[in-house]
């Protein structure tokens, strides 16, 4: 059994106990997940009975692509995909559909309804997104590269003087993106940030023409995207010698960052997980200046279940991968963040991004 059919056979247990004959996943990203299909229009029909009575479909376009990469299961072409399967359902014996209702939207749910008159819609959002969460071994293993890869690129910028005062973060962004893709990057995983004094304090602040100056705090959030998993880390650097705020203000974010770390095993509370290393921001008397959670899910997408913040839900499962990001924000001044993506297991989380977290002083 391909892995990909074993993933099939595991939402089958959530189907049955959802009490649907079959599920309509029209999420690209869950697609790719169940099937290995990479194109851009697809729907899958997940049946309980088995791979036998599911279909998968595409247009015309992937007609090609879809018989090299979804070579186990029955073909439909059509452009639309999701009604064709609909109307396919009932001659397949499913009387209770479920569908993907985090992302279909009411006017895609009334087609669907259209064209299989009859059958029940049922709402099961979230399903394929649970089995994504806890990662296989070749999944850890394509991770592990994508972050090694952002470590080498990040020590061939440092190296070569690409972050120094005078550069713009427009350009410190474009090398490091080219340094990812130098490296093996399928593309970067997100949007470079790359954020120079006082911009720093902006969390997801945009590179910019302005220029990097000497003792300014320079935030880098990046990642590299390989066989379409993604990495995710971020490092802060002071442009020359640090003043006394600055590296106090990172060595409270790094301790932060370490009782997060130490936090995040299985069965840990998301909730637990941040406040155990806000507490130490808000024992410093800045919790206020820590507005965002503490990290997220990182895989097939940069931001996946589970959330780990204030609001998430949930508990943590070994093998599932977050990354761990506290960051302490001044207005004006500057801002710290510190980030790794890391495996949770028993005892002590597998750090999958290996650049040293200290406050380097370029």
């Amino acid at each position: 059994m391909s892995p990909h059919a074993r993933r099939r056979e595991a939402l089958r247990a959530h189907l049955v106990a959802a009490d649907v004959d079959a599920l309509l996943v029209t999420d690209l990203v869950n697609i790719r997940y169940l099937t290995g299909f990479t194109g851009s229009n697809a729907a899958l029909l997940v049946h309980a009975c088995g791979d036998a009575a599911s279909r998968f479909c595409t247009d015309g376009r992937y007609a090609a692509r879809a018989r090299a990469e979804v070579p186990d299961l029955e073909p439909v072409i059509d452009r639309a995909s999701a009604p064709a399967l609909a109307a396919a359902a009932p001659g397949l014996g499913v009387a209770r559909l479920g569908f993907e209702s985090d992302v279909v939207t009411v006017e895609a749910h009334d087609v669907l309804a259209a064209a299989a008159p009859g059958v029940h819609l049922r709402r099961l959002p979230g399903r394929v997104q649970r089995l994504r969460a806890v990662k296989e071994d070749a999944e850890l293993a394509t991770l592990r590269a994508a972050c090694a890869l952002a470590d080498a690129a990040l020590a061939d910028l440092l190296a070569a003087g690409g972050l120094r005062a005078g550069r713009s973060e427009r350009d410190v962004a474009f090398e490091l993106e080219a340094r990812l893709r130098g490296h093996g990057a399928d593309a970067p995983a997100f949007e470079t940030i790359v954020a120079a004094g006082a911009r720093s304090a902006l969390p997801h602040h945009r590179p910019s023409g302005e220029l990097l100056r000497a003792g300014d705090l320079v935030v880098l959030d990046f990642g590299a995207r390989v066989g379409g998993y993604h990495s995710d880390m971020t490092r802060t650097f002071v442009l020359g010698a640090g003043a006394a705020w600055q590296r106090d203000l990172h060595a409270l974010v790094v301790a932060a960052q370490a009782v997060g770390r130490t936090a995040a095993v299985p069965d840990a509370d998301v909730v637990a997980v941040d406040a155990a290393a806000r507490a130490v921001v808000e024992a410093a008397g800045r919790g206020e200046e820590f507005p965002h959670g503490l990290g997220h899910g990182v895989g097939l997408e940069i931001h996946e279940a589970p959330a780990v913040g204030p609001t998430g839900s949930g508990r943590l499962a070994e093998r599932m991968t977050v990354t761990v990001e506290p960051g302490v924000y001044l207005p004006e001044r500057g801002g710290v963040r510190v980030e790794d993506t890391v495996v949770v297991r028993p005892g002590t989380p597998e750090v999958l991004t290996g650049s040293p977290r200290e406050l380097v002083e370029v």
